[in-house]
């Protein structure tokens, strides 16, 4: 172990001594696991030139240590430094990183735990490296295609309070100056802007959505909750089709890196349903797993799962035809890039379709808000007239 633990607690980080003499034999037998987290470009950054430093022939330890003599000071830092120093003191490289899981996930620790019995960490780390950013860009197309509906709500939000709360209150004292009555749409408005004005409203709304996000994060952590947020994030119009896109392509390419690199086909299996986050293909992978126990080929498994109509019939044949031609990675390999070029089609198609639709609401409801501004304009000349 090393000398200092770094662990999170609620306010930052901070240091834990080491215990002495028979507590710290006590401590030592036991799994210490650290809920420290480090930044996914972190993660890459270190994979690759780790990669590199060992293919030109570095020591393991030489090459944390240079490693972490690079990165500037901060929480991954000092998880370096401390992964070095549990490997001199006589622990294997996936020993040490299995005490964060939460920087170091489950198919990274399996990855280095195949390399240390080949003798290639240097290659697997490549392979690695290469998967990271391939996921990492797959994340950030899914979160591009996301923020733009998201900042164009935004921009409806301020356009129409700025008309209902500066521009239709002073529309309304002049046509209420004149002695006339508001039409209905226009009193509806002023009805919303002043009830959007009133502190006690917007207290009991506020404490009202405060209440309702604390019971959906609490009803979401159930299986239930899960189930049902899954079950939408699936089916949902035009985001539904990118949703499962993404997660095949990140599933196919764990599986295809992992297959590759000599680990065995139920770790790889175990990997994927540890790293999935959606309750239907988490449950496919685990029936999957289960009928591959009994003697199942992967492409038969996948056909007799639940959930099986996630997967497209095409990739199945595939992954049938690499389990015969005995090139099951390869075959994981084409259908993840295969995913990749269908996930960026799935996030165009979505981009191409909310457009217009964010387009067409935002015009609904600045038009309304524009049609009960003018309409007392039109009947302003005839009150003037009276």
């Amino acid at each position: 172990m090393s000398t200092a633990l770094r662990e999170k607690t609620g306010a930052g980080v901070r240091r834990v001594p080491p215990a002495a003499g028979p507590e710290r034999a006590a401590a030592a037998s036991k799994p210490i696991v650290s809920d420290l987290r480090a930044r996914q470009s972190e993660v890459i950054m270190f994979t690759t030139q780790l990669s590199v430093m060992l293919d030109s022939g570095v020591v393991l330890t030489d090459a944390l240590e240079a490693v972490s003599a690079q990165m500037r000071a901060g929480v991954f830092r000092d998880i370096l430094v401390d992964v070095g120093a549990r490997i001199k003191n006589g622990e294997s490289f996936s020993e040490a990183l299995s005490v964060y899981p939460k920087v170091f996930n489950a198919m990274f620790i399996s990855m280095v735990k195949a390399s240390e019995a080949t003798g290639k960490m240097g290659q697997m780390l490549e392979v690695l490296s290469t998967y990271q950013n391939a996921d990492a860009e797959t994340r950030k197309q899914v979160k591009g295609a996301m923020i733009y509906p998201l900042i164009m709500l935004l921009m409806a939000i301020a356009a129409t309070g700025s008309l209902m709360f500066f521009v239709l209150p002073r529309f309304t004292k002049i046509y209420e100056s004149r002695g006339a009555a508001l039409p209905a749409l226009t009193r509806l408005l002023v009805y919303c802007s002043n009830l959007l004005a009133n502190p006690e409203f917007m207290a009991l709304v506020v404490t009202v959505a405060t209440l309702g996000f604390w019971g959906i994060s609490a009803w979401k952590k159930t299986e239930s909750g899960q189930k049902t947020l899954d079950w939408i994030k699936i089916h949902i119009p035009i985001f539904g089709p990118m949703f499962i896109d993404a997660v095949l392509t990140r599933n196919m390419r764990i599986l295809a890196t992992m297959v590759n690199t000599g680990v065995n086909l139920l770790d790889a299996l175990q990997v994927m349903r540890s790293s999935c986050d959606n309750y239907y293909f988490k449950s496919l992978w685990q029936h999957a797993d289960a009928k591959i126990r009994d003697g199942c080929q992967f492409s038969d498994a996948l056909m007799m799962a639940p959930y099986s109509h996630l997967i497209a019939p095409g990739i199945i044949q595939m992954l049938r035809a690499g389990e015969k031609s005995g090139k099951l990675g390869f075959a994981c390999d084409r259908i993840s890039i295969f995913l990749e070029k269908q996930l960026q089609n799935s996030i165009r198609t979505a981009t191409a379709l909310i457009e217009p639709l964010m387009i067409t609401l935002m015009g609904l409801i600045i038009g309304s808000i524009a049609i009960a501004l003018l309409l007392p304009v039109f009947r302003i000349s005839s009150v003037m007239a009276h």
